[in-house]
């Protein structure tokens, strides 16, 4: 088990290297660079008649800067090294955790990056735990009482729910719930009120509370149905074997039957997948975050692939494609937890 797992661990060197090769790849080829978006700030900082600019050179291959210009921004941005060379640098800052300078907000990416944390982690963190301690009971229930009205009803709610774009409900619980044209029963966005300072420790909780409730909802509504469904079909797998009909003719009671014997085997799909848990610390989603004012990881992945940020880019790539290949890892490593008679070897 143990080669295994150091085996999983060193194809995932390969294969992030391999993603960030790619990545890195497309972003520097794609056009309006940040060289050229400096270029544009140039002009339009010159007004029209353009006094930085070289009029010998207008319409040429530089946009109309002259060659020393582009040449001190080609030096500044690191453009002035050829495309493996600037990897293979851009690499080795990596082993320290240096992803470079925002070329945006003019600062370490990585503490970019960290200053995002506050929203996408709080909610990713609270939507994962409310997710399963929902839905796993929710689907328990509606094992036991499969083809009853009670499963029949929540099915409907679920997908419903389910169906409804994310961003469409945040409209919704917005005009129906926080004053666009019935009542005002939660704020608009933001995480906390404007007098939070000034708030006691419970009246602050309250106001946290308050703010979280509705993005909370657009957040976690989407996986309730999913997870719902997947540990109802489970347990209903798990209770038409043999060993649970043994249970049965053994005269144990229905409680035990369910909880001790089939549930245990029945969560096996649900707990691999907490693996991903660690893709909770950059949860985003550009659109809930545009809606509800968030500054999140959502919102700055969009502004940095619309302002050629490149730096921050990759600092993203790199750092949810390293959890993501972990958390593949730690999900056959649950798996083993959960069912030892898994054998990787």
């Amino acid at each position: 088990m143990l080669k295994y797992f150091i085996r999983r661990m060193l194809i995932l060197i390969p294969t992030l290297v391999g993603v960030t090769i790619i990545v890195f790849a497309i972003i520097n080829m794609a056009p309006g660079g940040p060289i050229d978006q400096k270029i544009q700030q140039l002009r339009f900082g010159a007004g029209d008649g353009g006094n930085s600019v070289d009029a010998a050179s207008r319409g040429g291959e530089n946009h109309g800067v002259s060659d020393e210009v582009m040449a001190a921004l080609k030096k500044q941005y690191g453009f002035d090294k050829p495309l493996h060379e600037r990897y293979f640098l851009w690499l080795k800052n990596i082993v320290t955790l240096n992803f470079g300078e925002s070329f945006t907000y003019e600062e370490p990416v990585i503490d970019v990056i960290v200053s995002k944390f506050p929203v996408s982690l709080q909610f990713g963190i609270i939507s994962l735990i409310l997710s399963y301690l929902i839905s796993i009971p929710l689907g328990i229930v509606k094992a036991i009482k499969n083809g009853s009205i009670f499963d029949v009803t929540t099915s409907i709610l679920l997908f419903v729910f389910y169906s409804i774009p994310s961003f469409m409900l945040a409209i919704l619980l917005i005009v129906f719930l926080a004053g666009g044209s019935f009542v005002e029963v939660f704020p608009v966005g933001g995480l906390y009120s404007e007098m939070y300072d000034e708030l006691s420790g419970w009246e602050q909780f309250v106001d946290r509370v308050h703010h979280f409730t509705l993005p909370l909802i657009c957040y976690t509504i989407g996986s309730f149905t999913s997870l719902t469904v997947l540990m109802k079909n489970s347990l209903i797998e798990e209770i038409k074997k043999d060993y649970i009909r043994t249970a049965r003719a053994k005269g144990l009671d229905e409680k035990v039957v369910y909880m001790k014997h089939a549930l245990r085997n029945a969560l096996i799909p649900i707990v691999t997948g907490l693996g991903g848990f660690l893709t909770v610390f950059f949860a985003g989603s550009l659109l809930l975050e545009t809606i509800f004012q968030l500054d999140g990881i959502g919102l700055l992945s969009f502004k940095s692939i619309l302002a050629r940020d490149y730096n921050v880019i990759m600092g993203l790539v790199f750092i949810q494609s390293f959890l993501f290949l972990i958390g593949n890892v730690l999900s056959d490593f649950a798996y083993v937890l959960v069912d030892p008679r898994i054998d990787f070897t």
